[in-house]
């Protein structure tokens, strides 16, 4: 008896270092405003180290009595595909632009550190929970090499005029601003002025520091250029 509760306190005690591995990466996603904080984290984390004793101790009782041979691995496979459910909760679209994929990966990742730990590889999940927050840290620094392109969508509707739009390439070049992608169409009514106006819908690669409010005040300038949206 003294045996299995021995026994069950180190599996208490791998249960709590998963959770806090888990804690430690979710404070590193809190301090940058993401989506998943310290709780989702430590739940994660905790859950899958319960989840991965359970898997490979939770049964010996079984195999004893009948000499059945089990695969402990099964349960915790199941952990890797169904984190990925709750991960991709956490991605989604914003201004072209895909956002949460780092914090899904990190959560993907914290699963994988409590099933090391729920498996009694106490060093391997330690130091691999610290890896994940250096990693986390350092390379959401602003290096060139890692920024990703900044896009913005802008919304026009100019008069038909050749002028109107070398004017706008101009600027676009002048302010180093890569044009995407684009939709054009003629105005919706029946109006004569309106008939005469084209509606562009333009995907914008901008600078990264660059403020966009300044290419509107430069749209703004040309009377042909009748509304500006971003």
């Amino acid at each position: 008896m003294s045996f299995i509760y021995s026994s069950q306190f180190e599996y208490l005690i791998r249960i709590l270092i998963a959770g806090f591995c888990g804690g430690i990466i979710g404070y590193e996603r809190k301090n940058r405003m993401k989506e998943a904080g310290i709780r989702t984290h430590f739940i994660v984390c905790l859950s899958s180290a319960l989840i991965m004793i359970v898997s490979k101790y939770g049964f010996q009782d079984q195999v004893g009595i009948s000499n059945i041979s089990l695969d402990p691995s099964r349960i915790a496979a199941q952990v890797v595909s169904g984190i990925g459910f709750l991960g991709a909760g956490m991605i989604f679209m914003r201004r072209q632009s895909v956002k949460g994929l780092t914090t899904a990966a990190g959560v993907w990742g914290t699963a994988g550190v409590g099933l090391a730990i729920g498996a009694g590889l106490y060093f391997i999940g330690l130091i691999s929970a610290i890896v994940i927050v250096i990693a986390q840290t350092i390379l959401h620094r602003d290096f060139s090499w890692l920024s990703t392109p900044r896009t913005e969508e802008l919304t026009l509707k100019i008069s038909n005029e050749s002028e109107v739009l070398e004017y706008i390439e101009e600027i676009l070049k002048k302010e180093d601003i890569e044009v995407m992608n684009f939709k054009a169409k003629r105005g919706k009514t029946h109006s004569d002025i309106e008939a005469k106006s084209i509606e562009l819908e333009l995907i914008l690669k901008v600078p990264e520091a660059y403020n966009i409010s300044k290419l509107l005040t430069l749209m703004q300038k040309n009377p042909n250029i009748k509304y500006l949206e971003i």
